[in-house]
């Protein structure tokens, strides 16, 4: 009776914390609680394997408690390698900048690249986030200023260009928008409202700018690598779609059902590292801090392109 009473209050407890979140998907609280409850026997059954050792990354509940893995997916894009590329960046020349640099791992949130985690909630404009966050990399670097910029902005702006508002976009499409438009606004002049609006971009209080913008090799960790060692944080897409990623908590994500090809979620590769003879990326999400390590994937390198990591990778000069 005891363990009811805890599983009652977790699930209202997720309820009053994500309440605006947990509403939108229409279901009565019976059917929110049953999925609820189904996904948490799902996570301590995982769990109870990395405890065996059997996995090396832990689960947990969060704000996607109540949906369904249909009904998380629905929220998640698709994303294609075989687009047009207009320049890729050469293996050859990013191997040879980095190998004189000799980096056995490199964490850019360390280094003041990096803004806070924040949470794009029911739009699925993961795309927006992804492409802020490398822009704000490389505006830091230049300029030594790290300036949180408007996801919003290129949410009601960028749509022309193919992108499509918080049903999915690309990351090299929003460069492409900023390089056309002369610029992006901060986040402070141009706040995130979770949902398109019209485009209300103000020349006068333009924030940073984009010269050009370039790929990386496709399916190249080596170069994904090599470009984070010597550029800074790039904007990747992997597969998200697997419900060990939605209750991601904590350890070195590997997980053989994710897909190399299935590519659904744009984030921010922002350094690499190891853990004793295991390597990982630092991938920044945009799904809040409630999410995985305070709203930071560790994702297994160098395990066979795991989750399609080094599929699409794009990064912006400015």
């Amino acid at each position: 009776m005891m363990a009811a009473c805890l599983f009652s209050s977790d699930f209202h407890h997720i309820q009053l914390v994500f309440s605006e979140e947990i509403s939108v998907f229409q279901a009565s609280e019976l059917q929110k609680r049953t999925i609820w409850e189904e996904n948490l026997r799902k996570i301590n059954a995982h769990n109870l394997q990395y405890k065996r050792g059997k996995t090396t990354f832990k689960l947990g509940m969060n704000q996607f408690g109540d949906l369904t893995s249909s009904e998380f997916a629905s929220m998640l894009s698709s994303y294609s390698v075989k687009h047009v590329r207009d320049g890729t960046l050469s293996a050859t020349d990013l191997r040879s900048a980095a190998s004189k640099l000799n980096l056995t791992s490199i964490d850019y949130r360390t280094l003041g690249y990096v803004t806070p985690v924040q949470d794009q909630g029911y739009c699925g404009c993961c795309w927006a986030f992804s492409a802020a966050g490398a822009i704000e990399g490389q505006t830091f670097n230049k300029t030594g200023k790290l300036i949180p910029l408007s996801k919003q902005n290129l949410l009601d702006c960028a749509e022309y260009l193919g992108n499509q508002g918080c049903s999915g976009g690309r990351p090299s499409l929003a460069f492409q928008y900023v390089i056309d438009n002369g610029g992006i606004q901060a986040e402070a002049t141009y706040p995130y409202t979770m949902a398109v609006g019209s485009c209300r971009f103000n020349s006068s209080k333009v924030a940073a700018t984009v010269a050009n913008y370039k790929y990386l090799p496709i399916g190249n960790e080596q170069a994904l690598a090599d470009a984070l060692a010597t550029i800074g944080p790039i904007s990747v897409v992997i597969d998200a779609t697997q419900i060990s990623f939605q209750f991601y908590l904590s350890g070195i994500y590997n997980d053989p059902k994710c897909s190399v090809n299935n590519l659904s979620h744009a984030v921010l590769a922002v350094g690499y590292g190891f853990q004793g003879s295991s390597n990982y990326w630092i991938i920044k999400n945009s799904w809040g801090t409630m999410w995985g390590v305070n709203g930071y994937l560790m994702l297994a390198k160098d395990k066979n392109n795991a989750c399609g990591i080094s599929q699409y990778g794009a990064v912006p000069f400015v």
